[in-house]
Parts: C-alpha cells; structure tokens; sequence
C-alpha cells in the first residue's frame, strides 16, 4: 500500500528549560486500533463505525503496517512488551487477517519472551474455531466486552448479544486455551437496582475470569445516551453499588489495583500497567493515539487519522498530529495515570519518565496532603481513598 508519508507538524509548547536526558526509556508497548462493529452501542464514545458486510481487511493490515513503519524511527534497538487489539470490535477480523498482522509487527520490533497479547472481543462475535486460531496465533489473552448479563439491560445498552451468549463466551475462551482473560462490566445502568448490579457481578465471578473490568456507566457527549439520557439510578444508589461491588470482589480474591480493575494475584492488565504508569506505547489504526519518549527527554505524543476512509486513503497521512510536552504539562499528564493506581507509584518513577526533578511536585503535593487526597509517604506517589473517589478535584492540584 502506497500511503502519503507526510505527517502533521509538531505543535511545540514554546521555549522551556530543557529536562534531563532519560537515563533509561520506560516500557515499550503497542496499541492497534480496528475500528468496525457491528453496531454502535449509544454509551460509546470510541472512535467505532458499523461495519460493512465485507471488512476492507487485507487493505486496513496494509495500512496498519504502513502506518508502523513510519513510527519505527522513534524506537530503534528496544522491543515490545504487549500489544492491545481495541476497538471497535477486533474479532470481527480473521485469524488470517491477524496472524499477518503480527507476523509483519514481529518483522519490524522484536518481541519480549513473556509478551502479553490482548484482544478485545464481544460474545456476539464469539465463534469457537476462530479462537482457537487466535489463540495459536500467540494471541494469549482476551477482554470479552459482557457489559450485562440480564436481556432488558443489555437491550437498553443496545447489546447484540445475550445472557446466555455471554455466560458461553467465557467458557469458549477457556476451551480455546485462553487461561488469562477479562471480563468488562458495567454498573450504574439504566433503572439498575443494587441486586441488579450485584447478581450481574456475582454471575461474572462464577466464571472465573482472572481479570475485571467493572466500571459505571457514563454519559459522553456525542453518544446517543449524551443526547437522549436514560434513567439512571440514584446516587445513593450508586453509592450502595459500589461499596457492596468492592466487597464482593474482594471477598472472591479480586484485588483492585486501578479505579475500576480488579484482578487475581499476578494478573493484572499489563499492557494497562504500562500505560498507567507512563509507559511508552505506539498507536497504529484509525484515531489511535501513541506517547514515546527520547533519550534527549522529549515526550512526544501523537494521534492518527479517525475516519476509516480517510486512514485508507493513500492521498492522505497516517498521522492526524502530534505534540510535544511541555515541562509545565508533565505534571498533570504523568499524574493523571499513576494516580489512578490504588497504590500509586514509587516517587523516583517521576523523575525517570518525565526527565522533571520530583521537587516539582511539592506545592500540588503538599496541598494534595494536607486536602486529604494524597498520602503522606515520601517514597511513594499514591492518591487516598478519598483522593481515588475525587480523582478530579486531586488532579487539579497540579494544573499550571
């Protein structure tokens, strides 16, 4: 595929002092973005379009790897450490279409030993031969979008699958040889009750997943749901949901480790883990979004083209814009994901990812601390309790 190799200019952020050279790059992982479902959900706010009755996929693989080669400059000598599949819906895609794909990312960055594949997936989309082919793939793990298990909220969810579709899927996971997987669950849905919420979460337990992802449901605007709201529950209600939701996780081995993952012992998201902790990760495919950072210190990140067409049209750059961070934003963009770790991070990762002195911090964090949000432990970045609950009014803290 011929693909203008023009990209967006940089936007830089004015004369600043120069940081620090970056003694070691952090981890390195890789996001790719397939962007066709079968239908759009109204809660969503991705960047998904319906699909088609015939996916472009050899000519979207085409353009994925064009589309990498032009970020291979930026991370020459270090190697990958996991690969997410987002979307959109990433199995409405062949084995086929996929195995190519990995070969040729393979081709061009060497792969850790231990690296960890994740593929996003919907029970809809669930056939038994097609994971078995993904998972000889190499593809070794799998976030299974549940959202409900009861029909009237998965139909006010605008879900095309079933209860039933849902329970199956994760066995199917399992029988394709998937030993690590995810389920993604929602709570606060239209008229759900406490025992709603509960008894869908008890349902995703059952199943065994090593991984979970349960969070509210939210109106964003330029969905369907921002623009015809449905009745939500109450916010004692939501209150209730999530104080009896975090017991019972807990109380089943599920340990919350970000504001809305729980996991079993050694099985937390690590591709996730990397990009909470200000990890380095390139995005390919439509409307992805990619941060890397060079060894003179600057951070760079960037955003891809968001229409499909237009990604595919070889008249047109792969790359919509970038922009390089200034010493003033660092702040907030490295807290605004190290924050939502229910234990933070080592204080010393800051000055490593960001090139920044930790004294930096010390206004934001001393108000932080003495507001509550923020914990008094100098080895450590981690945000309270409360500081988890209003993670908002935390993060303000540290705005220029």
């Amino acid at each position: 595929m011929t693909q203008n190799t023009s990209a967006q200019p940089l936007i830089h952020g004015g004369a600043q002092t120069p940081r620090a050279a970056l003694p070691l790059l952090p981890p390195l992982a890789l996001y790719i973005h397939i962007p066709w479902c079968v239908r759009k959900c109204p809660y969503c706010d991705f960047n998904s379009h319906t699909a088609s009755k015939v996916l472009p996929e050899e000519e979207y693989v085409d353009a994925l790897l064009a589309d990498l080669d032009q970020d291979l400059h930026a991370v020459y000598g270090r190697e990958l450490s996991s690969i997410f599949f987002g979307g959109g819906t990433p199995s409405l895609f062949s084995a086929a279409a996929l195995g190519r794909l990995l070969k040729g990312v393979e081709a061009r960055i060497p792969f850790a030993s231990d690296i960890e594949i994740t593929l996003e997936a919907n029970p809809g989309t669930f056939e038994q031969e097609k994971f078995v082919a993904y998972r000889k793939l190499g593809i070794n793990r799998l976030s299974i979008g549940i959202q409900s298990f009861q029909q009237e909220k998965l139909e006010a969810l605008g879900r095309i699958h079933n209860g039933d579709e849902a329970v199956r899927a994760a066995g199917m996971a399992r029988q394709a040889g998937f030993d690590n997987f995810n389920l993604d669950l929602m709570h606060g849905l239209p008229n759900q009750s406490l025992d709603d919420a509960l008894g869908d979460l008890r349902q995703a337990i059952a199943l065994k997943p090593t991984h979970l992802s349960w969070y509210q449901l939210t109106l964003e605007p330029n969905t369907v749901f921002w623009n015809q709201p449905p009745a939500l529950p109450e916010d004692d209600t939501l209150w209730d949901i999530q104080e009896a939701g975090q017991a019972l996780l807990a109380e089943h081995g599920y340990a919350q480790y970000e504001v809305s993952a729980y996991a079993q012992p050694g099985r937390p998201a690590r591709h996730n883990l990397n990009y909470w902790s200000f990890g380095d990760f390139i995005g390919i495919g439509a409307g992805a979004h990619g941060k890397l950072s060079h060894p003179d210190g600057r951070i760079v990140r960037t955003w891809k083209t968001r229409a499909p067409k237009d990604y595919l049209n070889p008249a047109k750059s792969f790359q919509a814009g970038a922009k390089e961070l200034t010493n003033e934003e660092l702040p907030f963009e490295f807290l605004m994901n190290a924050l939502r770790l229910t234990e933070g991070v080592e204080a010393k990762l800051y000055a490593e990812r960001t090139g920044l002195d930790l004294a930096s911090l010390d206004e934001g964090r001393k108000d932080a601390e003495q507001s509550g949000l923020m914990q008094v432990e100098p080895s450590r970045l981690a945000a309270t309790d409360r500081g988890q609950l209003f993670l908002n009014d935390l993060l303000q803290k540290f705005l220029s």
